[in-house]
C-alpha cells in the first residue's frame, strides 16, 4: 500500500511517528500520571526525615536508634526496583506501576497506625519496595513515548515531581505536625495514592514501544498510536522500531544491562547514581536535626531543610541541555559543583540568612543533576533492557541512600561539627563526577548529540 507519493504506507516506525508529530494530548495525559506517580514517590520517601524529630520525641530513641526507621524504605527502595525492571521488562511498564503504587499507598497508610519503632520500620521497607517499583518504570514509561529530540527534557521534566513531592511534604509537614501529629503525614502518604492507582487503571496505557518490541496485535497498536499522529497510522499493517543503542546480541534484561557493550557504563551508572544518594538521604534525613543542634527551633529548621528538594526543578535546564550538548559532561559539571555549594552549607552554622541561600543552592545543583539521572540511563540502553538498565540504576543506587543515613549517624557518634560533617558529605559529589568522566571515556559513541544521532535516522 503506497500514498500519492509512492511511499509505503504499509509499515510505519514508531519512534519517527513519535518524531514527526506534535506532542499530543494523549502524551501530556502519560506526562501527568508519571509525574504524580513520582510526586507521591518523593512525598513518601522524604516523610521519615521530617517527622524523625518527633519520633525521637514521641518515642525516646537516640539519633542512632533511628538509623534503622530512617533507611528501612531505602533497603525496600533497592529491593523494588531491582525487582521491577526485569519484571516490567517481561510483563509490560503498565501492570507493574499499578501494583507498585497499590503496594506502597497501602504500606505508608498503615505505617500512620505503627504502636512502635519495629513495627514502623517494617513497614517503612514496605513502602520502599512499592516506592521502588514505581519510579524506574515511570520513567522507563515516559521516555519510550518522548520525541528524539524532546526526550531529556521531558522526562527530565516528570521527575520533577520526586523534588517538589519531597519539599512539599516538609512544608506540608511542618503544618501538619504541630496541628495533627506526625501519624497524619504518614496516613495522607497512603490515603493520595490509592486514588491515584484509579486512574492509572483507567487512563496509563502500556509503553507503545514495549508493544512492538513484544509484538502485540497490530490493531491494539494502532489504537494507541492513533491518539498521537491521527489518521497518519490507518492501513498500517506492521509497526517497527529501530534502536539508537546497540541491542546486545538479542539480549534482554539484566543480560544485556551486564554485556560487553553495556558494562562499564552501567557500573559507573550505577556509581554516579549510588554517590548522588548518598548525599541525598544523608541531608534530608539528617538536616532537620543537625540544623536544631545548630540552633534552630524544630520548625525553622524543617522549613530550611525543605527547601534543599525544591531546587530539584532545576532538571528541566538540565534536560534542555542534555538534549542539545553531551549528556554525561552536563550532568558531571553538576556533580562537580554539588560537591562545592554542600561544603558551603557548613560554612554557615549561625548565620540562618546564608544558610536558606546556601541550602536553596545547593539543593537545586545537586537535585538537578541527580535527577537528570534516570534520563541519562532510558537514553543509554535500548527498549529490551530500558527498564532494567534505569531500574538497576536506582536500585543499586539506593544503598546509596542507606549508607547516607547510616554516614551521618556515624560522624554524629564520633562528635564531628557542623562543617566537619558536611565536608565529609561533599566528597561522594567528586566521585559521582569522575564515574561519568570514565562513562563517557568508555562510551563515547552512545554520547552524541541527540539532534545529530536522530538526523542519521537513530529513531
Amino acid at each position: 500500500m503506497t500514498n500519492p507519493q509512492g511511499r509505503d504506507n504499509s509499515t510505519a516506525n514508531v519512534q519517527t511517528l513519535l518524531n514527526e508529530h506534535p506532542f499530543s494530548g494523549f502524551q501530556w495525559l502519560v506526562f501527568a500520571l508519571c509525574f504524580f506517580i513520582v510526586l507521591l514517590d518523593g512525598f513518601d520517601t522524604a516523610a521519615i526525615g521530617y517527622i524523625a524529630p518527633s519520633l525521637i520525641a514521641e518515642w525516646g530513641v537516640s539519633k542512632p536508634a533511628l538509623a534503622p526507621v530512617l533507611s528501612a524504605a531505602l533497603f525496600g527502595l533497592a529491593a523494588g526496583a531491582l525487582m521491577a525492571g526485569p519484571l516490567a521488562d517481561r510483563l509490560g511498564r503498565k501492570s507493574v506501576l499499578v501494583g507498585s503504587v497499590a503496594v506502597f499507598a497501602l504500606a505508608c497508610l498503615a505505617s500512620g497506625f505503627s504502636p512502635d519503632i519495629q513495627t514502623l520500620a517494617l513497614l517503612r521497607f514496605v513502602t520502599g519496595v512499592g516506592l521502588g517499583a514505581a519510579m524506574p518504570n515511570a520513567v522507563t514509561l515516559m521516555s519510550e513515548y518522548c520525541p528524539d529530540a524532546r526526550r531529556a527534557t521531558l522526562t527530565n521534566a516528570m521527575f520533577c515531581g520526586f523534588p517538589l513531592g519531597a519539599a512539599f511534604g516538609g512544608f506540608l509537614a511542618a503544618w501538619m505536625i504541630p496541628h495533627f501529629g506526625w501519624r497524619s503525614v504518614l496516613i495522607l502518604g497512603g490515603a493520595v495514592p490509592l486514588l491515584l492507582v484509579v486512574a492509572l487503571i483507567v487512563f496509563l496505557p502500556e509503553s507503545v514501544r514495549y508493544m512492538v518490541a513484544r509484538q502485540y496485535p497490530v490493531e491494539r497498536i494502532r489504537r494507541t498510536l492513533a491518539r498521537i499522529a491521527g489518521h497518519a497510522v490507518q492501513g498500517v499493517q506492521r509497526f517497527v522500531m529501530t534502536e539508537s543503542a546497540p541491542a546486545g546480541q538479542g539480549r534482554s534484561g539484566l543480560g544485556l544491562v551486564l554485556s560487553r557493550e553495556y558494562r562499564v557504563g552501567s557500573v559507573m551508572l550505577w556509581l554516579a547514581y549510588f554517590m548522588g544518594l548518598v548525599i541525598f538521604y544523608a541531608l534530608m534525613n539528617w538536616m532537620p536535626v543537625l540544623f536544631k543542634e545548630a540552633g534552630l527551633d524544630p520548625k525553622t529548621g524543617t522549613l530550611v531543610a525543605a527547601l534543599f528538594p525544591l531546587g530539584g526543578v532545576g532538571a528541566v535546564f538540565f534536560g534542555w541541555l542534555m538534549d542539545r550538548f553531551n549528556a554525561n559532561r552536563i550532568i558531571a559539571i553538576g556533580y562537580a559543583l554539588t560537591a562545592a555549594s554542600i561544603w558551603w552549607i557548613g560554612q554557615t552554622a549561625g548565620q540562618l540568612g546564608w544558610l536558606v541561600v546556601a541550602v536553596f543552592v545547593a539543593g537545586t545543583i545537586m537535585n538537578t543533576a541527580q535527577s537528570s539521572m534516570p534520563a541519562l540511563a532510558a537514553s543509554f540502553y535500548p527498549t529490551s533492557g530500558r527498564a532494567t538498565g534505569v531500574a538497576w540504576m536506582l536500585g543499586i543506587g539506593r544503598f546509596g541512600g542507606i549508607a547516607g543515613s547510616y554516614l551521618v549517624a556515624e560522624l554524629t557518634a564520633r562528635e564531628l561539627g557542623f562543617s566537619q560533617i558536611f565536608a565529609v558529605v561533599a566528597i561522594p559529589g567528586l566521585i559521582a563526577m569522575a564515574a561519568l568522566v570514565i562513562k563517557q571515556m568508555a562510551s563515547p559513541a552512545r554520547t552524541a548529540e541527540p539532534a545529530q544521532a536522530a538526523s542519521q535516522g537513530a529513531h
